[in-house]
């Protein structure tokens, strides 16, 4: 028997939140813009409806980048990059992922693929210009989520 969920307030926020932005968020960031409009709101409340929202299917993790796990709101298949420097993560709009990279990983290992994340990492623009500063704080990450 499938449990109903009450509407939670707080719950509401932290996904329209996540779904507000590309910048893939963490949960701390998440913490830190919510904080001030929900005074009583905690770190774990946060992290728990984070883990919520995975298990639902309604975010994906793009993974840890400079030792904090990232959140993406958009849960079709798509691209990041991230900058090695800055671990900024973006959107890859232009690339798409390969239909066949399911099938090759099933041949070849005999399982059923669920769900696809290939990342690219390196220097995104600001960091890889010329003269630019380690951790210069720009964006840069990709990965594909299917």
């Amino acid at each position: 028997m499938e449990t109903t969920r009450k509407r939670s307030r707080k719950r509401d926020a932290i996904l329209a939140c996540i779904r507000s932005t590309d910048t893939h968020p963490s949960a701390e960031w998440i913490y830190a813009r919510l904080k001030p409009a929900i005074p009583d709101l905690s770190l774990g409340t946060v992290y728990r409806n984070l883990r919520l929202f995975l298990a639902e299917g309604a975010i994906v993790s793009v993974g840890v980048v400079d030792g904090l796990e990232r959140f993406d709101g958009r849960t079709e298949p798509h691209v990041h990059f991230i900058c090695q420097d800055c671990g900024a993560v973006l959107d890859v709009g232009s690339v798409d992922v390969p239909a066949e990279l399911a099938g090759q990983a099933e041949l070849a290992t005999g399982g059923t693929v669920t769900a696809c994340c290939l990342t690219f990492t390196g220097r995104c623009r600001r960091c890889g210009a010329p003269g630019a500063l380690p951790g210069c704080a720009s964006a840069g990450s990709l990965s594909v989520h299917s």
